[in-house]
């Protein structure tokens, strides 16, 4: 069973060598949010994006990111799926900040929204910079 701490290897495991592929990369992300993680407390998945300033050069960040809570001691960690892309002016414009939680219903219905965004369709026309895998504590 995956576990907080096995989730980031979990995910790089199933994502493999193919990470420029966003729409590959966007099933298995679905995939692995619907799997049970044994010492979450709740379930909650995040899609955003926007230009920012993270690393002193703004770039356009398309985020896939599965928030763990975790039971025993409530420390949040979140696991970022994010690919980065040059700002051109197409994506200027795109910002969005989208939340699921269990309580919201159909984890499916909350996908499918996701997908008839603006914000999530238009950066699939241009290839990433590359993608950042990576786990952390908020």
């Amino acid at each position: 069973m995956i576990t907080i701490a096995t989730a980031e290897d979990h995910l790089k495991k199933r994502i493999g060598e193919n990470t420029n592929d966003v729409i590959n990369i966007w099933g298995k992300f679905k995939s692995f949010a619907k799997e049970d993680v044994n010492d979450e407390e709740e379930r909650a998945i995040l899609f955003q994006c926007g230009i920012y300033n993270f690393t002193g050069e703004k770039l356009f960040y398309y985020d896939f990111v599965r928030q763990f809570t975790d039971e025993e001691d409530g420390h949040i960690q979140q696991l970022h799926c994010e690919f980065v892309f040059e700002p051109i002016k197409e994506l200027k414009k795109l910002e969005a900040s989208e939340w699921y939680f269990d309580t919201d219903g159909e984890i499916d219905d909350f996908f499918n929204e996701i997908e008839t965004l603006d914000e999530f369709k238009i950066p699939l026309n241009h290839k990433p910079l590359g993608l950042n895998l990576y786990q952390e504590e908020v």
